[in-house]
């Protein structure tokens, strides 16, 4: 795995976790900061080639 794979998938579990931290904190508008860093995150991974699998609860 390259620097950029490692990088990006670290950043998409961090933000993962922070989403779900706001949305059971209640904090709406944090949740939606949240959850467009993780559509942003996913889309460059995509663009990249690099496959990120679904975090399993």
């Amino acid at each position: 795995m390259d620097a950029f794979t490692t990088g990006i998938t670290q950043r998409i579990r961090r933000t993962e976790t922070d989403l779900h931290r706001a949305k059971e904190t209640g904090d709406d508008y944090l949740a939606e900061i949240e959850q467009s860093e993780l559509e942003e995150l996913r889309r460059t991974a995509a663009e990249h080639g690099v496959e990120i699998v679904p975090k399993v609860a």
